[in-house]
């Protein structure tokens, strides 16, 4: 997602704005840039294509002065990634940076062509500059032009505006995606995230949906959707921004576990409205390739071939598109047959593994419609060398055991799912209204699910001295289940297996005793009542079952079966959900053990080579 600093000083802001982009980097780029007023009217606008650095040395050789700028980083949504499509884009004196999607942004496009105004860009963001100036021309001030271009603007958004005649104050509006303020002692800042205002001050304020803000240096004014000025409360930011600080955390990982609900807000920013996806916002040319997909051919490593592989389910139950998900390592080396019309899809959290691009390398050459990269880092190899890159924003992971990188690939396919349902008719407005709603409540609760975790400590005792664990889930908690097993031997070296709970017949009953610990993920879905059964199957051989089970799902708890309940939520997006008490177990387990739990023997972070 686009990034956004923003700042009103006496002191030259450059510098701030600059280092405010760079902590937003992790955010996906493929350009950024300036623009800096000073006391006099004089306005400098720089952009440079690619990373922050580029626009950094740039803006070193020209030597900008000024106390009022905005800045960003931009991923490309509409319009190729180019300098000329880079922000901030001009309109006159006005100066817009924005994040989102503008939904009408072609009807708003061709008024205002016919209003005389002259397009550059191919962005949706050049509306609002033009709209803006436009607006000014009747307007008693810029927040009032800002507000009467607000309201004409469709979509989710969160933009800035300055104009150069007046170098004092920014106005910013926000719609479906976030803008923080920070106050400081004669200085004010704003951006997209309170991570890049970290290093001037620790005071902010959040904006609300629907808020238009004027700050200038000494005060901040906050006006709602109807134009009546209202109060925001001010917190105090305990927050790390070094990514290497644990901050209270013992272990990166369990760090990384608890910002989940941060983390899948990132991924959600921007790409949903109340009740609709917004197809633009995964991509380049999204929904021309979308519509068309017949097939989908996932490709991944690891935890993120589990997360394709309970995607699966989603792709072909939801958007009614045939999906088949492989190891890259195993894709690689095999003579496939390409599908007519099929999207092919990468996983990865670092962009960067060897087998998962190989593969793509390969897949390219052999008739695949497009190549789309669900990826949490920017910039890397996958991402450079895709049609279409859907960055799942969720921030640096540090822990060798994914998960928070795991949970937001999930938001991120269920998202593409529905945008390439909708896309081609299969979805309805009312499927896509539920399933955007049950997204929305993700972040909240997961926070719930994090809940559990003293009581996922204790239960870790009984795995202390066990060496074997057995995951039970079925249909689409499969694959939770096999992450589930992942984390557990990844970080405490216990060996775990995954099963579908209707194989245990085929094979896995045989290891059942009172030495192997059997975890069952049980929501209340129509896979209930068979689930039960095979639970009792287990029970029958002397089995000790973990049952974490939806407070609906009616189990009762006895000397064999310990039940850890869990609230009942969507059925949508309670895979996700379930991933979490699996991950609280898995560290706690590790702790017992006294294993590495953020550098588990034998393993590295990225895997970039074969």
């Amino acid at each position: 997602m686009c990034g956004i600093v923003g700042a009103v000083a006496q002191r030259d802001v450059a510098e701030i704005l600059v280092e405010g982009l760079r902590r937003l980097e992790y955010r996906g780029y493929d350009s950024a840039g300036v623009a800096i007023v000073d006391d006099k009217q004089n306005l400098t606008r720089i952009r440079r294509l690619g990373k922050v650095q580029e626009l950094s040395d740039a803006i070193d050789e020209q030597h900008v002065v000024g106390g009022t700028g905005i800045a960003h980083t931009r991923w490309a949504t509409h319009g190729e990634p180019s300098e000329i499509n880079a922000h901030p884009h001009i309109s006159g004196d006005i100066s817009v940076v924005h994040n989102g999607i503008i939904e009408n942004h072609e009807a708003l496009r061709e008024v205002l062509k016919a209003r005389g105004y002259e397009f550059v860009s191919q962005t949706d963001t050049e509306v609002i500059a033009h709209l803006v100036e436009w607006e000014l021309r009747s307007a008693s001030s810029l927040r009032e032009a800002v507000q009467s271009a607000a309201a004409q603007l469709e979509g989710a958004y969160g933009t800035v505006i300055f104009d150069r005649k007046d170098p004092t104050r920014l106005v910013v509006a926000r719609s479906g995606s976030p803008i923080v303020i920070g106050f400081g002692v004669g200085e004010n800042f704003l951006a997209s995230d309170q991570l890049a205002l970290l290093n001037v001050t620790r005071r902010f304020m959040y904006l609300e949906e629907g808020d238009v803000a004027e700050m200038t240096r000494r005060e901040v004014k906050v006006f709602d959707s109807q134009g009546q000025a209202v109060e925001r409360e001010v917190i105090e930011s305990n927050a790390e921004h070094d990514a290497g600080d644990k901050g209270q955390y013992r272990h990166f990982m369990q760090k990384e576990i608890f910002e989940q609900p941060t983390a899948l807000k990132g991924t959600m920013e921007g790409r949903i409205t109340h009740n609709s996806v917004i197809t633009e916002s995964i991509g380049v040319n999204a929904v021309e390739i979308l519509s068309k997909v017949e097939h989908v051919q996932i490709i991944a490593c690891g935890t993120s071939y589990n997360s394709g592989m309970a995607a699966r389910y989603w792709f072909e139950d939801i958007a009614g598109v045939s999906c088949d998900v492989e190891i890259a390592s195993e894709f690689r080396y095999r003579n496939f047959v390409t599908r007519p019309n099929s999207l092919l899809i990468t996983l990865s959290q670092s962009g960067e593994t060897a087998d998962t691009l190989a593969a793509l390398r390969i897949a390219k050459q052999r008739g695949y419609m497009a190549a789309m990269t669900i990826c949490n880092v920017s910039g890397s190899s996958l991402v450079r060398e895709s049609d279409i890159a859907f960055m799942t924003r969720a921030g640096t992971e540090i822990g060798v055991a994914s998960t928070k990188a795991f949970t937001t690939q999930l938001a991120a396919m269920l998202m593409l799912v529905t945008a390439i349902g909708k896309e081609q008719g299969r979805v309805s407005s009312e499927k896509e209204a539920e399933i955007v709603e049950a997204i929305h409540a993700l972040p909240v609760q997961i926070e719930s699910a994090l809940a559990f975790d003293k009581q996922i400590e204790a239960l870790a005792e009984d795995f202390a001295d066990k060496h074997h664990t057995l995951f039970l889930g079925r249909g689409e908690y499969y694959p939770i289940a096999m992450e589930a097993a992942l984390k557990l031997k990844e970080i405490s070296y216990i060996h775990a297996e995954a099963y579908a709970a209707g194989e245990l017949k085929h094979g896995p009953l045989a290891l059942i005793d009172a030495d192997m610990p059997v975890v069952v993920i049980a929501p209340n879905n129509d896979l209930l009542e068979k689930l039960k059964s095979n639970v009792e199957e287990v029970r029958a051989r002397g089995g000790l079952l973990y049952v974490f089970a939806d407070e609906q799902a009616g189990f009762e708890e006895d000397d064999t079966m310990k039940i850890i309940p869990m609230p009942h939520v969507s059925e949508i997006t309670a895979p996700i959900f379930y991933t979490v008490p699996m991950q609280l177990l898995s560290y706690h387990v590790a702790l017992i053990k006294g294993t590495d739990v953020d550098q588990p023997r034998n393993l590295a972070k990225a895997v970039t080579v074969e």
